[in-house]
């Protein structure tokens, strides 16, 4: 099995974090979020990825210089312009050497943490004779997502990108999809196409689309909240033993506490100090008496003498919190 992973996007909902660094590379846990993606996938037989790029791609490169992440083989291949989703997929097969393949491949958004088994999903796909399935789970706030209205065995009757209240269905579209070769020749080349609001939907008329509805562990860590919620469930153990936060190479003073967080390499936490529910990227500083709640804290930032940050702030590598401040839900530097 062979998989797409979308990674082009800009990241604008974790800004000022993926000013420098693309989403998908932030750390989660002592290690970039990709490789959590990757793992995962790994897990149910994925041999080879491929990395749809775009924004800051000379990232996913330098760090896998020898064409493996996690394990897996890896082919990079960069979009000449933005072409969406489906754009990307018919791209980054056909840039990769997939469609001479000709199999069954797997494509999921590259932010997307979950358990989903994906070998139950090929056996229905399989069984079913789809040309493409993708993975429904039930969420209450749909605002973010396209839902799904399955029939008998699970073929897809309806598919709505973001609709308005009241909604068909409280089952949305999970973001990992198995597709037959023939996909490909449903996206125009060279120009944006959408999967969700253009494929999916002329799928649906043509009676092509199943879906797996499982409602399994899922994360799509994109923004604040969902980021920092993924490494606060591993450290509370919901995805298996439960993890250590805080880094063998952090410097965590004595008098300073920190509580479900996550401390990285080379950061420093200074007496008196409070650290809760919160990530510390590497490298940065909790200065003496500050305290970081609910918030992340990117590398090489410093957050000054008795300052207070708190409400899902987000901090920007490098960045500084003066001493004394107190910061609600901000974003340093404020993100264009």
């Amino acid at each position: 099995m062979q998989a797409i992973l979308l990674v082009g996007g800009l990241g604008t909902r974790l800004r000022p974090l993926t000013l420098t660094t693309p989403k998908q590379m932030l750390p989660m846990l002592h290690r970039p979020m990709i490789e959590h993606v990757v793992s995962g996938l790994a897990r149910h037989g994925v041999e080879r990825v491929v990395m749809a790029l775009g924004y800051h791609d000379d990232a996913f490169r330098a760090a896998y210089p020898d064409g493996r992440c996690a394990g897996v083989e890896v082919c990079c291949v960069v979009e000449p312009e933005p072409l969406d989703t489906a754009g990307a997929i018919r791209f980054a097969c056909e840039a990769s050497g997939m469609v001479a393949d000709g199999g069954t491949f797997l494509a999921a958004n590259g932010d997307v943490i979950t358990d989903l088994d994906v070998g139950a999903m090929l056996r229905l796909h399989r069984s079913s004779g789809a040309e493409a399935t993708i993975h429904l789970i039930e969420v209450d706030d749909l605002s973010r997502f396209g839902v799904a209205v399955t029939g008998a065995g699970g073929r897809v009757t309806a598919f709505v990108e973001k609709p308005s209240p009241p909604a068909p269905s409280n089952w949305i579209n999970a973001g990992t999809y198995l597709m037959e070769p023939s996909v490909i020749g449903r996206i125009a080349r060279g120009r944006r196409v959408s999967v969700e609001r253009e494929v999916f939907p002329a799928m649906v008329a043509d009676g092509t689309l199943w879906a797996l509805r499982q409602n399994t562990y899922w994360v799509d860590a994109g923004t604040p909240q969902t980021y920092l919620q993924a490494q606060l469930d591993l450290l509370d153990g919901r995805r298996g033993p439960a993890a250590d936060g805080v880094s063998v190479e952090a410097a965590v003073d004595p008098d300073a506490v920190v509580e479900r967080s996550v401390v990285m390499a080379g950061a420093v936490v200074g007496a008196g100090s409070a650290v809760r529910g919160s990530a510390v990227h590497s490298g940065a500083v909790i200065e003496a008496g500050a305290t970081v709640l609910d918030s992340v804290v990117g590398s090489g930032a410093t957050i000054g003498r008795g300052a207070r940050v708190t409400g899902r702030s987000l901090i920007g590598e490098g960045s500084a919190v003066e001493p004394g401040a107190t910061l609600s839900g901000a974003r340093v530097p404020e993100a264009a």
